[in-house]
């Protein structure tokens, strides 16, 4: 029997998580000094975008944001199974000495982590990098833990979760559904 999909964060909730985790970015990091944002398509760009909306709300300050494509860094090309679509990197600051706070959706096996902290690694040499995600749903295979969460979000391996934001989706909501389901 096939459980059926089942919201796990409306848009309201979504929005508490994204101002919890921006409080506790500027507390960690005393402030914005030094502090660049950087999104992994694609919806962690829109969700880093979020944080540098609140980040000038709470601050005042502009914090910079990039966004990093993981494509060509990703483990899997090399199963053959389709051709990638590469999509630009966009980082027009230096991020050497930066406290970079990476952002991704959801956090799984760690793999598009890995990716990123790669590709991050062909920009500079920053002093720190810390990790947040909207979503931490468990089954790593790396040894990779995000500093910031929006949810801790325990899950069976034959699910999937999908987070929809209004950018992208039309809607912001997380659902878990079985992992053949849209």
């Amino acid at each position: 029997m096939v459980t059926p999909a089942r919201q796990v964060m409306d848009a309201a909730a979504i929005e508490r998580a994204l101002t919890r985790v921006t409080h506790e970015i500027l507390e960690r990091n005393k402030g914005t000094a030094e502090l660049v944002l950087v999104g992994i398509r694609s919806r962690g760009v829109h969700l880093a975008r979020r944080l540098q909306g609140k980040i000038r709300s709470i601050e005042g300050v502009d914090v910079p944001m990039g966004i990093i494509d993981i494509t060509l860094y990703r483990d899997d090309l090399s199963s053959g199974r389709q051709q990638p679509a590469v999509r630009a990197t966009q980082i027009d600051f230096g991020i050497d000495e930066k406290r970079v706070v990476l952002i991704d959706d959801v956090l799984f096996t760690g793999r598009s982590v890995r990716a990123a902290l790669d590709a991050l690694i062909d920009f500079g040499r920053p002093r720190n990098v810390q990790l947040m995600v909207l979503v931490d749903r468990g089954h790593r295979e790396l040894p990779i833990r995000a500093d910031y969460v929006g949810k801790n979000l325990p899950t069976a391996i034959t699910e999937a979760v999908h987070v929809r934001l209004t950018e992208s989706d039309g809607c912001d909501e997380v659902v878990i559904a079985a992992a053949d389901e849209p």
